[in-house]
């Protein structure tokens, strides 16, 4: 793809004024040979030779334009004298070059990168023409006695419509050779194409051209039906390179069979048709570079959304990890407090109970309670702490009976909460840590609730269960409190660790507010439960 910067280097275009001239001059007069009323490849290619150069070279192609068409007229020794060929031969090119130096001073990039830019080329070709077929007509109208107002029009329009048509055939080729860059396998396609379309099509050309009429003037119209598909399967390229195989086909049956050449309104649909052709090539163009794009974007996508679900999964596994060696700490201090601080204080209330006679002999009995009352407040503390690091319950009685008859209910009990535990399924299929985090998930709540809700009662269901082979853990709690407050207090670390501990196995949290209070969902999916219910068993 060539860049619309008009001021950069052409491929294949010689670095040399006098070299460039002498190319342009071989090609001028190779298309000078072509030239009929509606068919003035030459103009094209001034167009295209100007807007493809740089300007420092605009002198030497005007020269040489100058030079072959100087000796033409002199060898044709035409009767309108010499002052009529200058001004029909050296305008048009000063005006063609006033457009395009305007056009490029004022920073306008013509290309045909997208609609947009042939849009753009299409309306500076259609003013540059229509500007240069002005000129020549005032010109003439000034050397030449006045001409019937009907026969200018018809010259203007020949004119306008000529040189049109030969940019629109010239600067799309020119451009392609020398800008864009075509590859091998596309340019394969194109020439198979163009054997298997476009021969058939110029073959019922010729067949139909012999026919009477109506049938030639069908069969100009149907050799343009390539245009369209060279549009759709090759872009701006192939619909340029149709169009002028199309139109060449058509000028070259006219002169063979000897017709009087076309109408203008035929050379006039054929220019409609090649613009149409023009804009829809660079659509299917754009259209297919933005797909590539979008297609290059979602491979990318795709590889940073696996990158990301790696990381995901590395950030669950290790925040699991976490939870199991938070909770092994957990079980090993509450032994270690069990063990040592509780063995201590039934040491002490033993040797207290020992010491209590000769305390009462003392009249001492009054510190032998109060040693006693201290004790039980430190075993009934020492209790609470363990059931917080690891409640015994559910251990020694599982999940469900730890929810519904463990600490959660005394808590709630004692601060006069009613409690009401709705439980289903089977907690075997699920692993430790799943069992794990439902409870403290549910103490958590229940401890929010006493602390902040000023509830009446606290609603906790349980639904565990198997969903094409996954084990699924759905966690409901409710309360009929305040609610949450505007502002989070600071410090305040309940919700957010339920979340994380939730996130953390790869969960769902949920805080719902279409129910008075606070209402939590939370969904865990078991990881490993048939090797935990084979190491229980």
């Amino acid at each position: 793809m060539y860049h619309p910067a008009m001021h950069l280097k052409s491929r294949f275009v010689p670095d040399s004024g006098p070299l460039l001239g002498g190319c342009y001059l071989l090609v001028w007069l190779g298309l000078w040979l072509t030239v009929q009323p509606f068919w003035i490849l030459p103009y094209g290619l001034r167009f295209g030779a100007l807007l493809l150069t740089p300007t420092r070279y605009w002198g030497w192609i005007l020269g040489a334009e100058l030079t072959a068409a100087t000796g033409i007229h002199w060898l044709q020794e035409q009767g309108d004298g010499w002052g009529v060929f200058l001004i029909g031969e050296v305008s048009g090119p000063l005006v063609v070059a006033a457009g395009l130096g305007l056009l490029r001073h004022l920073r306008v990039h013509l290309s045909l990168n997208s609609p947009s830019d042939v849009i753009r080329l299409l309306v500076a070709v259609t003013l540059i023409v229509t500007a240069t077929a002005v000129t020549d007509a005032a010109l003439l109208t000034l050397t030449h006695m006045p001409v019937p107002s009907a026969r200018m029009i018809q010259v203007l329009g020949r004119d306008l419509l000529s040189h049109y048509l030969g940019i629109l055939l010239m600067v799309p080729l020119m451009i392609m050779l020398l800008r864009t860059r075509v590859e091998p396998s596309a340019l394969h396609s194109l020439s198979m194409d163009g054997m298997l379309v476009m021969l058939p099509a110029m073959t019922i050309l010729l067949a139909l051209s012999v026919q009477d009429e109506p049938l030639p003037q069908f069969a100009r119209v149907l050799s343009l039906a390539p245009v369209l598909f060279f549009a759709f399967r090759h872009g701006w390229r192939g619909a340029s390179l149709a169009m002028i195989i199309s139109s060449l086909g058509i000028t070259l049956v006219d002169q063979q069979l000897g017709h009087v050449p076309s109408s203008a309104a035929a050379y006039l649909f054929l220019a409609v048709a090649g613009t149409g052709a023009i804009m829809l090539g660079s659509a299917t163009d754009a259209l297919r570079r933005s797909s590539a794009r979008v297609a290059e974007q979602n491979v990318y996508l795709g590889a940073v959304n696996r990158r990301l679900d790696q990381l995901a999964h590395q950030l669950r596994d290790a925040a699991r990890g976490n939870l199991h060696a938070e909770e092994n700490q957990r079980r090993h201090l509450a032994a270690e407090l069990h063990d040592e601080l509780g063995q201590n204080i039934t040491a002490i209330q033993t040797h207290v109970k020992l010491a209590q006679a000769r305390l009462q002999q003392a009249g001492m009995e009054d510190v032998s309670s109060s040693i006693n009352t201290i004790l039980a407040r430190m075993r009934n503390a020492l209790h609470r702490l363990l059931d917080d690091l690891r409640p015994a319950v559910l251990d020694e009685f599982g999940l469900f009976r730890a929810i519904d008859e463990g600490p959660i209910r005394e808590l709630l009990s004692t601060a006069g909460i009613e409690y009401f535990a709705e439980l289903h399924g089977d907690p075997r299929l699920l692993d430790d840590d799943t069992r794990t985090a439902l409870y403290r998930l549910a103490q958590e709540a229940a401890t929010n609730t006493v602390k902040h809700a000023h509830a009446g009662t606290f609603r906790l269901r349980l639904r565990i269960g198997a969903r094409q082979a996954m084990k699924l853990a759905m966690l409901d709690l409710r309360d009929d409190g305040i609610g949450l407050p505007q502002r989070m207090p600071r410090g305040g670390r309940g919700l957010q660790g339920m979340r994380d501990r939730v996130t953390s196995l790869g969960g769902q949290f949920r805080l719902r507010t279409d129910h008075p209070g606070v209402h939590l969902r939370i969904l865990l999916r078991s990881n490993n439960p048939d090797r935990e219910i084979r190491h229980r068993n």
